[in-house]
């Protein structure tokens, strides 16, 4: 072979051939670097993802949140369309408690820092969506969460391997086709994909994604609104003052949210239509189901509603379709419209995840919500879990768990879960002697603002321990787990338990119901099992409920049948510290429980109890025998005696040198009974 003939060997004609005559050049992948791994992904930069992302910061996890858009909040950039958000922001309730301020701070993401609170963003009692936009981006750069901004995952997927946290990494795909690679997975995209209905001349209606906002481009005209939710009426609002009139179809009555509890249901704020349409005024509402109907467009452009059955194929004019009214002279709709608007609500976009993730099982709720448990991890993939407004399935319709003020507070569950799972950190507890049982739970029941906006779905729990002389206090854990306490928690209930729940009337709310009716209030003590409205009610169990105890727990319960059940009667001002009426009722409650004395008492009455009783009140025990509590002095004493709770011996010459005894027996030794209890009065 001669130089010229190596020469047009080597050259491209010949290296295509060295190619082919050597595999391990030509069939081996292109080496790529091994994805970057990371403990936890939080895909969106929501309100969800950022909550989050804060509480894996503070425990110091390995975490980054990818979000597909430059700032946080994508999605309040644009809806709602009309800029108006429905979530109330309370500035003043009158409470300096920041807990119980919370409960009607319905914007706030928790956090340490007070700065971050909602109401320095807006004085508005229903604020602009764009101070949302700036109230997340602060509370992203304030805290320093990590968040990788211009990061479109465009597809997620399984890689098993027995040695990651749940026998399998997640692989995530950004659009520069970078993998990156995660022990867990936490999906807090929200939804985002308009729900549409396909009928014959869908392709004539406009989306509320991208309808005009400006109400003169609809003045003089016709609308047809499809749907019956907030985006519908919120359309409906803007355009009001405008048009000719505005139909509104839906295939189910409307509800309103003061009927229903629900603050997803339709709000006050935007049904100012109902009182046109009542107040006969042009505007009105009507039920069908959108798949029987059809759309068809005349010669000058206007839409004509019909049935579907009435179309023949491929002709859908309407000079030549049938209408309905052809046959009844004054069906409903029988008018044209200028502009049919579909406004049909949101589903979550599952097109990014593979198949072999089953996040849907094809169901009609499904299409809607990713298929979760009631810890909000994805049935089919374990370490998967679905944050924020995506997870509303587990409560949807029945508590708040699709809006900020109610799924800040699930976050925070599922990050205690995972905290136990992966690290070893038990769910958060405090404990107490059994003397505090009551004043711990009328605390929680006034302040706490998880029990209150996430009612029903999560819950306190109370651990009793050995002889129920102490308890472990656990705050806001997911009742439909409770059979799985021991294992999420890291926490042990052999002795018993007590469940702090919130409900309403299981017979009050509901859009068919009068919730305005008269004496719809309950007052007294022994009817508040009755109570209509939020309460409290306590459930005790001598042991932890089974899988099958919750699961085929009694229609409309909250909770499988307990061994006894207490309710705190309702109050107008959801101010449950009543002397008598709430706290005497649920600590007589707590005692029949327990077999025990919870009262707080005098020295000298647990100075009588020791004389006269084998076994002594827990206050007593816990205090008064271990010389702990308060120093007596004369102005106590004073006091006992001017409120009828001490008998005043001073009167016949007994009175002690020292001025008297003190509560709880304070550092002194058992003495004589100075200091008797007026049998006549209860003890504190």
């Amino acid at each position: 072979m001669g130089l010229s003939a190596v020469a047009r060997l080597w050259g491209p004609p010949g290296l295509l051939l060295t190619f082919a005559l050597h595999p391990t050049l030509c069939l081996r992948p292109v080496q790529t670097s091994a994805p970057r791994h990371r403990d936890y992904c939080v895909l969106g930069a929501g309100p969800a993802g950022l909550q989050m992302a804060y509480f894996l910061q503070r425990a110091g996890r390995d975490y980054a949140v990818f979000e597909r858009a430059p700032r946080p909040g994508s999605f309040f950039t644009r809806y709602p369309r009309h800029r108006k958000l429905i979530s109330i922001n309370k500035r003043h309730t009158g409470k300096a408690n920041a807990e119980f301020n919370l409960r009607h701070d319905w914007n706030s993401l928790l956090s340490h820092d007070p700065r971050l609170l909602f109401r320095h963003y807006s004085r508005a009692y229903f604020p602009d969506a764009g101070d949302m936009v700036r109230y997340l981006g602060d509370f992203a750069d304030r805290l320093g969460l990590h968040v990788l901004y211009n990061t479109t995952i465009a597809h997620v997927t399984l890689d098993k391997d027995r040695q990651a946290w749940n026998g399998h990494y997640f692989i995530l795909t950004d659009q520069m086709g970078h993998a990156h690679q995660c022990s867990v997975l936490l999906v807090a995209t929200g939804l985002s994909v308009p729900n549409q209905v396909d009928f014959p001349g869908s392709e004539y209606v406009e989306g509320y994604e991208s309808v005009s906002v400006d109400p003169e481009d609809f003045e003089g005209q016709n609308v047809l609104i499809l749907g019956r939710g907030n985006s519908a009426f919120e359309t409906a609002e803007n355009i009001l003052g405008v048009t000719n009139f505005i139909h509104m179809l839906s295939r189910s009555r409307v509800r309103l949210s003061w009927a229903t509890h629900y603050v997803g249901d339709l709000r006050a704020i935007n049904n100012g239509l109902l009182d046109t349409y009542q107040l006969k005024s042009l505007d009105g509402l009507l039920e069908s189901d959108l798949t029987d109907l059809a759309v068809v467009k005349d010669r000058e452009g206007k839409f004509h509603i019909t049935l579907k059955f009435f179309l023949e194929e491929g002709n859908q004019s309407a000079d030549a379709v049938t209408l309905p009214q052809d046959d009844n002279d004054n069906f409903a709709m029988r008018v044209a419209y200028d502009r049919v608007i579909r406004c049909l609500g949101w589903n979550f976009d599952f097109s990014i995840f593979n198949k072999s993730l089953r996040l849907s099982s094809g169901g009609e709720l499904s299409k809607k919500y990713p298929l979760v448990k009631a810890s909000y991890e994805s049935k089919g993939s374990r370490g998967l879990f679905v944050l924020g407004t995506a997870s509303h399935s587990v409560d949807y319709r029945r508590s708040a768990g699709g809006f900020i003020h109610g799924f800040r507070y699930t976050v925070r569950a599922v990050h205690r879960l995972l905290e136990q799972r992966h690290h070893g950190v038990a769910w958060p507890s405090t404990k107490h002697p059994i003397s505090q049982l009551t004043s711990s739970i009328v605390r929680r029941v006034n302040e706490a603002s998880g029990l209150y906006q996430m009612f029903g779905v999560l819950a306190d729990v109370v651990l009793l321990k050995e002889n129920a002389m102490a308890f472990e206090y656990l705050e806001e854990f997911p009742t439909q787990m409770l059979a799985q306490l021991e294992t999420i928690t890291g926490r042990k209930a052999r002795h018993g338990l007590f469940v702090i729940n919130m409900e309403y009337g299981r017979n009050f709310s509901g859009p068919d119901k009068d919730v305005f009716f008269y004496d719809r209030s309950v007052g007294h003590t022994e009817d508040a099992w009755q109570s209509n409205f939020l309460h409290p009610v306590i459930y005790y169990y001598r042991h932890l409920p089974t899988e099958q105890e919750v699961r085929f727990r009694p229609a409309d319960w909250a909770l499988p049948r307990p061994t006894a059940i207490h309710h705190i009667v309702e109050d107008f001002l959801t101010d449950w510290t009543a002397p008598v009426g709430h706290i005497l009722p649920l600590r007589r409650f707590l005692e029949n429980c327990l077999d025990t004395d919870l009262r707080s008492f005098y020295a000298e009455s647990c100075f009588l109890f020791a004389l006269t009783h084998q076994k002594l009140p827990p206050f007593c025990q816990q205090g008064y025998l271990r010389t702990q509590g308060l120093m007596g002095t004369e102005s106590l004493r004073r006091h006992g005696v001017e409120s009828g709770l001490l008998r005043d011996y001073a009167t016949v010459g007994r009175r002690r040198e020292d001025g008297g005894r003190g509560l709880l027996g304070g550092s002194q030794a058992p003495g004589p009974p100075v200091q008797a209890l007026d049998s006549n009065k209860e003890e504190l």
